[in-house]
């Protein structure tokens, strides 16, 4: 089946259509793939609120988009998802009565031990990643419902590909090791992401769930826009050889672009770049493997409601 009709154009990430009136909240969206989603979908006429938990470096990414997209209305709301008992403040801040779409795609990644908790004593990067945007979501779906063709967008990763949950131990107190964690930590935000579209659709909601991931995304290759983001001259000449297979971030944010925008796209698919899944154009690829079991992607669920006492699909 085609992603589109034979008189739609082919999607090109450089000419978006206009959404006008629309209404998006991108999570993150002051650095990194977050802020340049930000900044592609300012330019689409659309309403863009940025949540961040650091107001300074927020109003930095709102200064910088409107010096790039003249008459953008972007704006910045406080949102730490590391702490779950502010998100309802965080829902009331954004004063919409309809809420267009959400990209899931605030994260925290960690290089090094030790391990550490959020506020609510979940594992910081299982905690902010997925417990918190799960627990968002719940709050959200109110204003989601409220959009006649709203979305939920879940910014997944590569790194989730190799991984798997050890489900008997999500808050990774066994054994903690801070690259597998943060993979795990993706990778349960995109079984969230096709659970919540299975169970949206079962209880007839308006509102589709879609996964998406970037590849492979440098901040090397990414295009300056100081003071959000700066690359010096030698950055640039070491990270060269590797734009043959990867690609800087504000390619990165296409994928998530292409699932707010496209009418094409649809609930409980998976878009990633066109090469290998690593650089290129956004293109919908197969459900992993692993991703398609709904058995594991159930109890993680489950998990998640109690550890958070929310449930986004009721």
């Amino acid at each position: 089946m085609p992603l589109t009709s034979p008189s739609a154009p082919p999607w090109d990430v450089h000419r978006l259509p206009r959404a006008d009136g629309r209404v998006f909240l991108v999570t993150g969206g002051n650095a990194g793939i977050g802020y340049f989603t930000a900044e592609q979908l300012s330019a689409t006429g659309a309403t863009v609120v940025l949540g961040s938990r650091d107001p300074a470096r927020a109003e930095a990414a709102v200064a910088s988009i409107r010096s790039r997209v003249p008459g953008a209305a972007v704006r910045a709301v406080r949102l730490d998802l590391a702490d779950l008992s502010s998100l309802t403040a965080v829902v009331e801040s954004l004063e919409v009565s309809a809420l267009d779409a959400v990209v899931h795609n605030a994260g925290v990644a960690l290089d090094d031990p030790p391990r550490r908790e959020t506020r609510d004593g979940h594992e910081l990067m299982f905690g902010t990643n997925h417990l918190g945007h799960f627990a968002l979501t719940g709050r959200l779906l109110p204003l989601l419902s409220a959009a006649p063709a709203a979305r939920v967008v879940t910014v997944g990763s590569f790194a989730a590909k190799s991984e798997r949950l050890d489900l008997d131990d999500l808050p990774s107190r066994r054994e903690y090791r801070a690259g597998r964690t943060y993979g795990r930590s993706k990778l349960a935000q995109m079984y969230f992401g096709l659970e919540l579209d299975r169970r949206l659709r079962g209880r007839g909601s308006p509102v589709r769930s879609v996964v998406v991931h970037p590849g492979g995304a440098l901040d090397s290759l990414t295009p300056p826009r100081p003071p959000v983001h700066e690359r010096g001259l030698g950055a640039r000449l070491v990270a060269a050889p590797a734009a043959l297979f990867v690609q800087g971030k504000h390619a990165g944010a296409w994928p998530a672009v292409r699932a707010v925008l496209d009418p094409a796209v649809r609930g409980g698919q998976l878009w990633g770049p066109r090469l290998f899944g690593l650089r290129g154009a956004p293109r919908q690829e197969a459900v992993w493997s692993h991703l398609a079991d709904t058995a594991v992607a159930a109890r993680l669920w489950d998990a998640s409601c109690d550890l958070t006492g929310t449930d986004p699909g009721s």
